[in-house]
């Protein structure tokens, strides 16, 4: 996705400028919903993916190193090194960051869900197996909702994560607010729009932690009522 900039040269090239904002609101908005949707989209097929493999890890133990394992190794590979290996296959478009976004935030959400459903006491799964609690019944009704905090956790690391990794999506086109960053430092260093885009970024991943926050609270009240 390409954006185009109404350019005002600035002697002074301020660090940030309204008269840009004002002048390029239409790019900006642009360039914050393609990121947010980018963000969005990412984290919710990586919590489709995660759940699965999270509980087939706490299920089957000899599984867990591996699953653990291989998303790590995934997680280590370098930005711009993963979107050029995904990149001839899928192409230079929104779909290679989607699929290197996902793969980054696994790692992030499985170690947690993970984390979470370890937690649940034994003598509460002893419990429920006693009044007859099979596996898939206990999982929905005692173990996820236990392990929820764990899961919230994983997921606001993964949001947080994936705002600032779609910025190098620029790299294929689809860098949401990267792609302002990027189009500044080529225009002879643009100060206001290298700053403004930046502080987007910054102000979209507060605006998701803290509605993951209120959602975390809205779903686990009595974890709220324990920390007090």
């Amino acid at each position: 996705m390409s954006f185009r900039l109404s350019y005002r040269a600035d002697p002074g090239n301020p660090w940030f400028s309204w008269q840009y904002v004002r002048d390029n609101s239409d790019t900006i908005l642009a360039a914050v919903r393609e990121h947010a949707s980018l963000t969005g989209r990412a984290v919710l097929i990586a919590v489709l993916i995660a759940l699965p493999l999270s509980v087939l890890a706490y299920w089957v133990r000899p599984l867990a190193g591996p699953i653990l394992a291989v998303s790590g190794v995934v997680y280590t590979i370098p930005s711009l090194a993963l979107f050029a290996f995904i990149a001839p296959y899928l192409g230079t478009g929104a779909t290679t960051v989607l699929v290197g976004l996902v793969l980054y935030a696994l790692l992030l959400i499985v170690r947690n869900v993970v984390a979470g459903l370890n937690q649940v006491p034994p003598e509460v799964r002893e419990a429920a197996e006693g009044m007859g609690y099979g596996r898939w019944r206990r999982l929905f009704r005692i173990d996820l909702p236990l392990a929820l905090p764990g899961i919230v956790t994983g997921v606001r690391l993964a949001t947080v994560s994936t705002v600032a990794l779609v910025t190098v999506g620029v790299l294929v086109g689809h860098g949401g607010l990267g792609q302002l960053i990027f189009a500044g430092f080529q225009n002879n260093l643009y100060k206001a729009e290298i700053m403004t885009a930046a502080l987007l970024c910054v102000a979209l991943a507060v605006v998701l932690d803290l509605l993951l926050i209120l959602v975390a609270r809205l779903v686990t009240p009595w974890s709220t009522r324990r920390a007090r």
